[in-house]
């Protein structure tokens, strides 16, 4: 792939990837953890270290966490589910549409699933139009 897609992911991809999907604002004052959102709902964002996400050895906050919303439940499970996948989830998210992945693991994947994972994520919190509009110009087949 010309772009680079298929090259280990970085966190840089995350805020690139975010920025270039239409109408996306950062939320004000969280320039050091960006929220990103669509028409004021969240979609991607960098948590601060909490005590739901804790590495299990040393029970030390995770500082690296990115949160992505998901479509559906049922999103949410297939990409939670293998145990060796980089997203993970926690009791404090559940009924809640979102992912979690550490920054440690984004290398895990490649720019191009990242990228997939970032325009779902726009795409479940954008509006009916917008998400549309992006799909007419960009879904599968374009």
């Amino acid at each position: 792939m010309s772009d680079g897609g298929s090259r280990p992911a970085r966190v840089e991809d995350v805020h690139e990837l975010a920025l270039a999907m239409p109408h996306v604002t950062i939320y004000p004052g969280t320039e050091e953890r960006p929220v990103y959102q669509v028409g004021g709902k969240s979609f991607v964002f960098f948590r601060t270290p909490r005590p739901d996400a804790v590495d299990p050895e040393t029970w030390e906050r995770y500082p690296d966490v990115i949160v992505f919303w998901v479509a559906s439940e049922d999103d949410k499970q297939a990409l939670v589910q293998d145990g060796t996948s980089p997203f993970f989830t926690t009791a404090h998210f559940n009924g809640h549409l979102s992912v979690l992945l550490r920054a440690s693991r984004i290398g895990e994947l490649s720019r191009g699933e990242l990228a997939e994972i970032v325009q779902d994520a726009w795409l479940s919190r954008a509006s009916a139009r917008r998400a549309a509009d992006w799909l007419s110009r960009h879904g599968p087949g374009k």
